[in-house]
């Protein structure tokens, strides 16, 4: 039986029913594995999902016949990637950057910088002939109207490779003085110090050639929510703007030919019992009955407030947080609507004809996650559906 939990009023009205299979909407299978940090992606009816924690594994689920499960899709060829960027043109998929290690035996990950194409026609990866310009670890890419991938975001990869091979190659139990003075150099850095990637980028498939549209205008965010309200029209929500530190803020991006039209709209609000918004990396993002909703994410409590008082290691001493809260945006405005299940952030998020689909991610206990379930609002009220 099918498991459906009716939330009413928000969350202070919250009630949990357990209903006939035949009152239910359909259920959804969980994956094969648990995944965290991968890639998610709709290439026309099938949901594909995998990589990151999943190492070189892939899977599609068709939504024409969610009762056949996720079937395993060709491996990933290469090094796999944790948090690419990935989009779908032309009926292909498109993986960027990412980070690994390079090499079974390397001794430190590295950003990468490899482009890779995967056909569905022919089950097959491919490695193409074009490096990314920059590092693109944690990046949004989306795609646009003439075909052309655009990227936002992502980390600066010789600072971050060159973090990881200092802070990697000292062994903190005999040397806590050393390990401590990498990591507090790094991370107590100001946000524009990390010199993540503030152009936006775009990739034209057909041309295997990149361009830009111009600069982002605010601080770049690696980790957000990116959701289509419009033909061309994207929010940003939140996300993060340095190790440790996120935002609040929520933009929204028009693509017009080569123009990128930015505008601020108003920023996630609070949790109940919170006066803080910490801002959410990793969240999920869709739409619902043609709301737009943000659900989970993971912040550190207390690292805003570090980082008003001047101390840019904003989340040192600070237990990272997992987020189950579901905010709606209505009519210009955000409210919270409910709970997840559990505090969940990194998965998949689709938009599908019947709502918001939250795949896999990572729990409190940093555990890669298979399950599956749908959210549902109509403006009212909040159905999950797993």
């Amino acid at each position: 039986m099918s498991r459906r939990r009716q939330i009413l009023g928000g969350v202070s009205a919250l009630m949990l029913a357990t209903m006939a299979a035949t009152a239910m909407a359909e259920t959804w299978p969980d994956l094969p594995v648990g995944v965290k940090n991968g890639i998610a992606a709709r290439i026309d009816d099938k949901l594909i999902v995998g990589l990151g924690s999943a190492g070189a594994q892939v899977f599609a689920l068709d939504l024409n016949d969610t009762a056949a499960g996720w079937q395993a899709l060709a491996d990933f060829d290469g090094p796999a990637p944790g948090q690419p960027a990935t989009a779908v043109a032309n009926g292909a998929l498109y993986v960027f950057s990412g980070s690994g290690k390079a090499t079974p035996d390397a001794a430190s990950p590295i950003i990468f910088d490899a482009v890779s194409r995967y056909d569905p026609e022919a089950n097959t990866w491919e490695t193409l002939d074009t490096t990314t310009p920059v590092g693109l670890l944690g990046a949004s890419a989306v795609t646009l109207e003439d075909g052309r991938i655009a990227i936002l975001g992502g980390y600066n990869k010789e600072l971050f490779d060159t973090y990881l091979a200092e802070v990697l190659a000292i062994d903190k139990a005999t040397d806590p003085d050393g390990w401590n003075a990498v990591v507090d150099a790094y991370m107590g850095m100001a946000p524009e110090d990390y010199r993540w990637n503030d152009m936006v980028l775009t990739y034209d498939p057909a041309a295997n050639a990149w361009g830009d549209l111009g600069a982002n205008p605010e601080l770049p965010n690696t980790g957000s929510a990116v959701v289509e309200t419009a033909p061309g029209t994207f929010l940003v929500i939140n996300g993060e703007i340095k190790p440790g530190l996120r935002t609040d803020a929520v933009k929204s991006v028009t693509f017009d030919g080569d123009a990128a039209k930015w505008s601020a709209i108003a920023p996630v609000p609070a949790p109940d019992g919170s006066d803080v918004q910490e801002g959410l990396a990793g969240a999920y993002g869709g739409l619902s009955n043609g709301y737009v909703l943000v659900a989970g994410g993971a912040n550190f409590l207390g690292a805003r407030a570090a980082a008003d008082a001047g101390n840019w290691y904003a989340h040192e001493g600070l237990s990272k947080n997992w987020a189950s809260d579901v905010f709606a945006l209505k009519d210009g405005q955000w409210a919270q609507i409910g709970q997840l299940p559990d505090g969940l952030a990194y998965g998949g998020s689709f938009t599908v004809e019947d709502g918001l689909l939250v795949v896999g991610g990572e729990d409190a206990e940093r555990n890669a996650r298979s399950e599956v379930f749908l959210l549902q609002w109509d403006g009212e009220s909040l159905a999950i559906t797993d």
